[in-house]
């Protein structure tokens, strides 16, 4: 997977108008990806037990995560044009669902006592987040800007790992 930046066509200020928006795009996209990539490694350092469901889960996340790149440089090509912006917020949706599904075969291989259970608690991050996404990519057909924010807000809300899978994590 490789988010792509081009050099721009030109050595002005304009010519580097020109390609802020895939830039933006790029930018999100890589935090995003990063939180993934943070979030991912420490629910598998509390992982102890893989099924083969876990690994086809992990799979289906890998799918999703995979599109990053096509969606991210559509809709910073495009502008924030309306069905580039709602299919780049598809994408986070499915992402986010891929990562819960795996979240949730771990959780069952493992039992409800598993040091990833117990961290989660009753995970209201992952519980707003496809909403805040479902809610953007309907917002993308009427204003792809505002989608573009709640884009934004769910990444600032994912930022910070979650500490409390890092406490049970060092008192193992």
């Amino acid at each position: 997977m490789v988010l792509e930046l081009h050099v721009p066509e030109g050595d002005d200020l304009e010519a580097l108008h020109k390609v802020l928006p895939v830039f933006l795009a790029y930018v999100l996209s890589f935090v995003y990806l990063g939180i993934y990539w943070n979030n991912h490694h420490h629910m598998l350092q509390a992982t102890e037990r893989v099924t083969g469901g876990v690994l086809w889960a992990n799979l289906h996340l890998l799918f999703w995560l995979s599109l990053f790149p096509f969606t991210t440089a559509w809709i910073g090509r495009s502008h924030l044009a309306h069905l580039p912006t709602a299919v780049y917020g598809v994408v986070m949706l499915m992402a986010a669902l891929a990562y819960y599904l795996l979240q949730t075969m771990i959780i069952r291989a493992e039992g409800p006592g598993s040091t990833l259970a117990e961290a989660i608690g009753s995970d209201v991050k992952g519980k707003a987040s496809p909403v805040l996404y479902a809610s953007a990519v309907g917002l993308a057909f009427v204003a792809p800007w505002a989608s573009v924010a709640l884009y934004v807000l769910v990444a600032l809300i994912w930022l910070v790992p979650d500490r409390r899978l890092e406490a049970r994590l060092n008192a193992r």
